[in-house]
């Protein structure tokens, strides 16, 4: 006997949350601004975007020559795939600028994201020899703050 009664009250709450949906579409689903194809271009033919880019290819090109010859676990392998997990966080950071900032993605800004994500593959190498005290492995904490800090001051963010 409960079966239907349970049956309905599912049937009734689906259809309410169905109509919710429809009825009220910007609190059931909020809505992304949506990103047109001129405001990827305009962040794609910037200069930070082309260095991140060139970068990434040199580091896909000598990932590629090596994996032919060493193993996953090779040290060049892991730090060449670190830097690129960091230079992919860096791209994430451009494609975030609005289009009308795109004028912030200069050269320099590109270069300033490459040295950091190199500085911060030196870092991660440096901490699985040595502990967060030793005198190289704060320089090299100092000179990533350094880049994230200008790099930082030119997005704003």
């Amino acid at each position: 006997m409960r079966s239907p009664v349970i049956f309905r009250c599912l049937l009734v709450a689906a259809v309410v949350l169905a109509a919710a949906v429809f009825v009220f579409p910007q609190t059931a689903r909020p809505q992304k601004p949506a990103v047109t194809a001129d405001d990827l271009s305009a962040i794609r033919s910037s200069p930070a975007y082309a260095e991140l880019l060139l970068r990434k290819t040199e580091l896909e090109s000598e990932l590629e020559a090596l994996i032919l010859d060493y193993t996953d676990e090779f040290p060049k392998v892991v730090a060449l795939r670190s830097e690129l997990g960091l230079l992919e966080k860096e791209f994430d950071r451009v494609k975030a600028v609005k289009p009308a900032d795109a004028g912030k993605l200069t050269l320099a800004l590109g270069k300033l994201m490459v040295k950091k994500a190199e500085m911060a593959t030196e870092l991660a190498a440096l901490l699985k020899s040595y502990k967060e005290e030793h005198p190289d492995v704060k320089r090299a904490k100092r000179r990533v703050e350094i880049y994230e800090k200008a790099i930082t001051e030119i997005l704003g963010k």
